[in-house]
């Protein structure tokens, strides 16, 4: 577990059953009222960027991440075949896993 007030850049967390990234973060004491931290985080899947205010004392699961390079073979059946570059197994993705960027 990890606590908001320990967020640091580029560290991965688990909210609400999906993977975020804290992209910056700032530790705010403001004079009244209690401390809070400012947060900006990305959805790993969606990319999705939310800013949002945490309690310092909010915690959250870690998420590790891992990354590899990987080339897309083919799909079938709502599954996209990706072959791992280093042990050359083939990884089978579901189609809504997968970020889709946008036609616009």
């Amino acid at each position: 577990m990890i606590l908001a007030g320990d967020f640091r850049n580029g560290l991965t967390f688990e909210m609400d059953g999906q993977v975020m990234q804290v992209i910056e973060f700032q530790h705010v004491k403001p004079g009244k009222g209690a401390a809070f931290v400012r947060t900006k985080y990305r959805n790993v899947i969606t990319g999705a960027v939310i800013e949002t205010s945490f309690n310092p004392t909010a915690k959250f699961p870690t998420a590790t991440v891992d990354r590899r390079e990987m080339q897309y073979s083919y799909n079938d059946s709502g599954l996209y075949y990706f072959l791992d570059m280093e042990t050359y197994d083939m990884v089978p993705v579901e189609e809504d896993k997968l970020p889709i960027p946008s036609s616009s």
